[in-house]
């Protein structure tokens, strides 16, 4: 039995090998040129600096109102009222770890207790 898609008269030691322990080939290696061309570039290009010299009073004034607008987006947001789930979130988000472990602890003690009686009622 052979390989469908393989060669169907190959041999694995048809090409010459290497002595143990003798490292393989090592492949060409390509050359780096000696200079890259240009000047040294900063990223971003020119206009990334944070306060650049030359914006206008438009400009300044837009970055402000802009800023202003997502100011109120984020109030607007925590103070939006969500109803009854927004507020059981809210309350879940407050707890610490030790009153969500107690709070847990007490449900599934009630459930023992529901479920010794429900037992108990069923035994008589």
């Amino acid at each position: 039995m052979g390989n469908i898609c393989g060669k169907s008269d190959s041999d694995n030691f048809s090409q010459p090998g290497r002595v143990l322990g003798s490292a393989p080939p090592q492949p060409e290696r390509s050359s780096v040129p000696a200079k890259v061309g240009g000047p040294p570039r900063t990223l971003g290009g020119a206009g990334s600096s944070p306060n650049p010299p030359d914006l206008s009073s438009d400009a300044v004034e837009a970055r402000r109102r802009a800023a202003e607008a997502a100011e109120a987006r984020a109030q607007a947001a925590s103070a939006k009222s969500t109803g009854k789930l927004g507020t059981q979130l809210a309350a879940q988000k407050k707890q610490t770890r030790n009153e969500t472990l107690k709070e847990i602890s007490d449900n599934e003690r009630r459930q023992r207790d529901a479920d010794e009686a429900a037992q108990s009622r069923s035994h008589n």
